[in-house]
C-alpha cells in the first residue's frame, strides 16, 4: 500500500530522516517505534505531503506522490484518515460538524446523508447520540474517540494515528487500542500507529518497526522484536 524509499529530512542543522525506506503492506497495521523527537510524526506528515521531502519517493497504492501538485494531493489525500495526538478537533464547531468536516467540503452527498454518516461514524467508536455537544464538554478519552471518527469519516484505506493514547489513563487507553483494532477488522484498512507507549504498540501491531537516527533499523512482527538481539531495540524495549 505504501512504499518509501531513500526519504530524508532535514530541519535547519537537525537530520530527522536520513534515506529511510520501508515498505507498509495492505490491511497490516504497522506500528513506528522510536525515542520521542526521532521523527516518527514527521514520517507521516510527510506520507500524507503534508510537509515535503529533501530527498526520496513515497508510492501509496502504486502511484508515486512526492512531486504531486496541490489539486492531485487532494485526490491522493481522500485514501488517508488521521488521528492526531492532541485529538485537533475545531473547538467552535459541535461534534457532528467536527466528525462531518470532510464529508461536507469534498463531497457532494447531502446534509441528511451527512447526517446519517456522522451519526454512523460515532455509533463505531462507542460515542452514540452526542453530535450536538462541542468539543470543551468532552473528556480526553472521547475527544480521541471524535478525532477517530472524523479520521474514518470517508472511509479511507490508509489510517495514521500520531501517539493515540498519550495523556490517557490505562484503561481509556486500552478502549483506544481495542478501537484501533476494530477499525482494521471493520473497515479493512492499513494502518500506521506512530507510539512508545509499548503496550499499546504490542496491543495493536501486526508488524513492529524501530526508527532510529533517521532510518529504519529493525522490523517484524511483535515477537520478532520480543526476541530481538538488536541492541537499540532491546534497550528501548527495557
Amino acid at each position: 500500500m505504501i512504499k518509501i524509499e531513500n526519504l530524508s529530512k532535514r530541519f535547519e542543522e537537525k537530520q530527522v530522516l536520513d534515506g529511510l525506506n520501508l515498505t507498509i503492506e495492505k490491511g497490516e497495521t504497522l506500528v513506528i517505534m522510536g525515542r520521542s523527537g526521532c521523527g516518527k510524526s514527521v514520517l507521516l506528515k510527510l506520507i500524507m505531503c503534508l510537509i515535503p521531502a529533501d530527498e526520496g519517493l513515497i508510492w501509496v497504492d502504486g502511484t508515486e506522490i512526492t512531486n504531486f501538485g496541490e489539486k492531485q494531493l487532494g485526490g491522493i489525500r481522500k485514501k488517508f484518515g488521521m488521528v492526531f495526538q492532541s485529538a485537533a478537533l475545531f473547538d467552535s464547531l459541535t461534534v457532528g460538524e467536527n466528525v462531518g468536516f470532510s464529508l461536507s467540503r469534498h463531497s457532494k452527498i447531502s446534509r441528511e446523508q451527512i447526517a446519517q454518516e456522522v451519526s454512523e461514524k460515532l455509533s463505531m467508536v462507542g460515542l452514540r447520540g452526542i453530535e450536538d455537544s462541542m468539543p470543551s464538554e468532552l473528556s480526553g478519552g472521547m475527544r480521541k474517540r471524535v478525532s477517530l471518527a472524523r479520521a474514518i469519516s470517508m472511509n479511507p484505506e490508509i489510517i495514521l494515528y500520531d501517539e493515540p493514547t498519550t495523556g490517557l489513563d490505562p484503561i481509556i487507553s486500552g478502549e483506544i487500542n481495542s478501537l484501533i483494532i476494530d477499525m482494521q477488522n471493520s473497515l479493512k484498512a492499513t494502518s500506521i500507529v506512530v507510539t512508545h507507549d509499548l503496550k499499546s504498540a504490542f496491543s495493536v501491531a501486526t508488524r513492529m518497526a524501530m526508527l532510529y537516527d533517521g532510518k529504519i533499523i529493525a522490523i517484524g512482527t511483535p515477537e520478532e522484536f520480543r526476541n530481538s538481539d538488536n541492541p537499540e531495540v532491546k534497550e528501548f524495549l527495557a
